[in-house]
């Protein structure tokens, strides 16, 4: 599990609605990228994908993906960190 931050703490330092970046690295399987968007996506009601950038490594075992969609509340952005956390192939999630 992650160790997030309070939304106390969340609220302390950003102005909500703000877009926020998510970095989430894991296997570079088929599904991998196109998971952790839809997780994003689902856990914010989106309509369409947030917008988003890949960069796998050297060798291509892993990949990087960044995100960068609106949150409208720290509980939003907590929200993503818990769904993200619990994705299969997940190597790190950078809070």
């Amino acid at each position: 599990m992650v160790n997030l931050p309070s939304a106390e703490l969340l609220e302390s330092h950003h102005s909500f609605p703000c877009a926020w970046t998510f970095k989430v690295i894991g296997y570079a399987d088929a599904n991998f990228t196109a998971r952790v968007v839809w997780s994003v996506r689902e856990e914010l009601g989106m309509e369409v994908d947030p917008p988003y950038s890949l960069r796998s490594t050297a060798h291509g075992r892993h990949v990087a993906v960044t995100l960068d969609p609106v949150c409208q509340s720290s509980q939003q952005v907590l929200a993503v960190y818990t769904r993200l956390s619990g994705l299969d192939g997940l190597v790190m999630l950078l809070c």
